[in-house]
């Protein structure tokens, strides 16, 4: 069963026939809301918005090892991130759907791993590739049948939030290789990793990032809801697709 973690812009899976919610306890806290159950296109899935329904809970104060566990708890088989971004490389524009294939990460403070308790072994997991490749096939597949353009591959730079970057804080974020920036990839990503579970990344380039084209003297938030709102249909096609043809694998 397929998990979809949903950021700014896709606060709800509306395509999603709902069965149940469940609250889920954890050894590490409470996730960001229950999680929802249900099917799409007769498939099971399930979902879990990264900010509370409310859209209430900051980036850096998001309990990322909650909801990644109770995704595990519950035998996810992947978790699909969907986030919007920044975009940082020339040729990202507002509305853009990316996948992205590396990350740097730049967020301090927040709890990145499972294996800090008082006895737990030191823990290494390799996270040379963050993305598991099959399951970003899967989505450029989905893309391509409904004839959705994605971009794949881009260096998402993940930022502490909540507030938006400098222009001259893009300015390194480029220098240092990055292409997207946002605030929530990390540490996601690794806690999937450490949990076994296949993780992808679809990116919605929400807004030129500081500096850059539209946003060169400032982000203007007035645009952001209408980008989005037209981009997060074309991600929850992709989703359906995805979820609903089981037979859909990496091209």
């Amino acid at each position: 069963m397929l998990a979809i973690i949903g950021g700014s812009g896709l606060t709800t899976l509306s395509n999603l026939d709902v069965s149940h919610r469940e609250v889920v306890r954890t050894p590490y806290g409470e996730p960001s809301g229950p999680v929802v159950f249900g099917q799409i296109c007769g498939q099971p899935a399930m979902f879990l918005p990264r900010h509370g329904y409310g859209h209430t809970i900051p980036p850096h104060m998001v309990n990322y090892r909650a909801n990644m566990w109770a995704l595990h708890h519950h035998k996810a088989t992947g978790v699909i991130s969907v986030a919007s971004v920044g975009g940082i490389r020339s040729d990202l524009q507002p509305g853009d759907i990316v996948l992205p294939h590396q990350i740097i990460d730049y967020t301090w403070g927040r709890k990145s791993t499972y294996f800090d308790g008082n006895g737990t072994p030191v823990t290494h997991v390799d996270f040379t590739e963050p993305y598991d490749a099959e399951l970003c096939g899967r989505i450029r597949a989905a893309g391509e049948v409904l004839g959705i353009p994605m971009k794949s591959g881009g260096v998402y730079a993940a930022t502490q939030g909540p507030r938006l970057e400098t222009a001259a804080e893009i300015n390194r974020l480029e220098r240092d290789g990055a292409d997207l920036v946002g605030m929530t990839g990390m540490p996601e990503a690794v806690l999937a990793r450490e949990l076994g579970l296949p993780y992808a990344a679809i990116n919605v380039i929400a807004n030129h990032a500081a500096g850059r084209g539209s946003s060169e003297h400032g982000i203007r938030f007035e645009s952001l809801d209408e980008v989005l709102q037209g981009a997060m249909g074309r991600v929850r096609s992709v989703i359906e697709k995805l979820v609903g043809c089981q037979d859909i694998c990496q091209r």
